[in-house]
């Protein structure tokens, strides 16, 4: 399958957004005050381990979706350069 270069673009674009956002979200996460990521003890509560969680695996579809998009740029640079 060969993808566009707007396709690939917005593959590329959508992994490096994925990683801006849930960076940040980690790091919101993680000094959280408000009590719901952390109890009283300073434990983990549940709300942070299934965030935690989510951030994980947006990570590694960004990291993916990012690197097709990256494979479909570069194909399509050498695919411009043949012609």
């Amino acid at each position: 399958m060969k993808l566009s270069r707007s396709a690939s673009w917005f593959l590329l674009a959508f992994g490096v957004w994925s990683w801006f956002i849930w960076i940040t979200f980690v790091k919101n996460l993680w000094n959280d005050g408000s009590g719901l990521a952390f109890d009283d003890a300073g434990d983990p509560t549940a709300y942070f381990w299934v965030h935690l969680l989510l951030a994980i695996t947006s990570f590694v579809l960004g990291t993916v979706v990012g690197v097709i998009g990256l494979r479909g740029v570069r194909a399509s640079r050498r695919d411009t350069r043949v012609e």
